[in-house]
């Protein structure tokens, strides 16, 4: 089905996928604002909270900061489930700055901070702790990552950490019980979907990397698919590929508001 859409409307890739380089990205303000910010939170050894709904482009925005830092300078550790519980979190550093972590929390802890403090003073690199779909942290867990920020009598941080969710964690951590880590945070960033001139650029954006360059949105097709979307770039990009594929089974050469409200009525099924 795929292969016979992109042969029907000329492509060389399949378009709205995710799968893109950094450098393909659309660079609308609001992506380029977190990707500043998280540049800014990692240079500074900070503790930054990345929030926004689904399909923002949270995660989108921290690959795109990451990406360019050199490997042999930076550590990256990707906690992509942190439902692993507060001992979890030190088994994963350690594993990720590449260890067996020992048995026992005790150990455990001792272990991850002799190893943050070697891969900083002994290999001369930065370790970056991002930790998706923070919203489901517990609050041991959120504890123990205020605690691993402590280094030399809280004058130094022993690495840099993005915390990516939805915005459930923001309001959380504003929580009473969490004043301690409210106070280490050294960058907040909500993602908010685009407005209807930057879902047009988006979608355009992401036709010309599937080698198109003429109009095959209409200009009501794309504010029909706004509207349902909010700007968000998940939403989006399900939106219009169901909205070509509503135009490839009806033999159109563009979108028309027709198929959008199609791609419209086929996603509210799902």
């Amino acid at each position: 089905m795929i292969e016979n859409l992109c042969a029907h409307f000329g492509f060389t890739r399949t378009p709205f996928g995710r799968e893109l380089a950094p450098g393909q990205l659309c660079r609308y303000p609001a992506h380029q604002e977190a990707v500043a910010r998280i540049s800014w939170t990692i240079n500074e050894r900070g503790l930054g909270i990345i929030t926004g709904e689904v399909g923002a482009g949270k995660t989108v925005a921290v690959r795109a900061a990451t990406a360019p830092l050199d490997r042999s300078r930076h550590t990256i550790i990707y906690l992509g489930n942190p439902a692993i519980g507060a001992a979890g979190i030190y088994a994963e550093i350690v594993r990720g700055l590449g260890e067996h972590p020992r048995i026992g929390k005790a150990q455990l802890v001792h272990q991850t901070g002799e190893l943050l403090a070697a891969e900083e003073h002994e290999k001369g690199r930065l370790t970056i702790l991002i930790v998706d779909e923070a919203h489901l942290l517990g609050v041991d867990q959120l504890e123990e990552l205020r605690l691993l920020t402590n280094a030399d009598m809280d004058s130094h941080a022993p690495f840099a950490a993005i915390l990516i969710g939805q915005p459930t964690l923001r309001r959380m951590i504003k929580l009473g019980r969490f004043a301690a880590l409210d106070q280490r945070i050294t960058m907040r960033c909500t993602l908010t979907g685009m407005d209807l001139q930057q879902t047009t650029t988006y979608i355009t954006h992401h036709l010309h990397l599937a080698g198109r360059d003429d109009t095959m949105f209409s200009t009501d097709a794309i504010g029909l698919l706004h509207e349902p979307s909010r700007g968000l770039p998940r939403a989006i990009n399900n939106l219009a590929l169901h909205a070509l594929t509503a135009a490839y089974a009806a033999d159109k050469a563009i979108v028309d508001a027709t198929c959008a409200r199609t791609a419209i009525a086929e996603v509210n099924q799902e």
